[in-house]
């Protein structure tokens, strides 16, 4: 499970996603939210920004991401996600994970079990909205209907 890092010494100067730049499901992810938060939010790998924070643990830049806000703040794993939304005005889970245990534990085990799959949920993503994150297809819709089709018909 990811470790989650309260604060930081090193603000930066613009709230900051940082995410792993070699995890495809990662960047997928990541380019929607981009644009959703349409610069309100600067997104930058570990891999590039890790060395601006030295009292994180490079291992947990691995296992999670990270929102860091200007004032020191962080928000790790799925509320790095949820917050970044946040500053996009959009419906954001954040509140609720601040607000009930329940929903962050749900949120996490989650997270960190599509943490430890990427690959796989990567391709899962790919079959159910396609290759575009920009360009959401609704294949899932399709799928389901094929599937009520086939139940209707046994």
């Amino acid at each position: 499970m990811f470790k989650k890092i309260e604060f930081t010494k090193y603000p930066p100067s613009h709230p900051v996603l940082i995410w792993d730049g070699d995890c495809g499901f990662c960047k997928f992810w990541k380019t929607r939210w981009q644009e959703k938060t349409e610069g309100r939010v600067n997104f930058e790998t570990y891999q590039q920004k890790a060395s601006d924070f030295p009292d994180f643990p490079l291992k947990e830049f691995k296992k999670a991401s990270r929102l860091i806000e200007r004032d020191g703040k962080v928000y790790s794993g799925p509320d790095s996600a949820y917050r970044s939304l946040w500053h996009a005005n959009k419906k954001s889970y954040h509140e609720y994970y601040r607000n009930h245990k329940w929903f962050e534990f749900l949120s996490d085990h989650a997270y960190n079990h599509i943490a430890k799959n990427r690959h796989f949920y990567f391709q899962v993503t790919k079959f159910l909205f396609g290759k575009d994150p920009l360009n959401f297809k609704p294949y899932w819709l399709i799928y389901l209907f094929v599937i009520l089709i086939i139940i209707y018909l046994l």
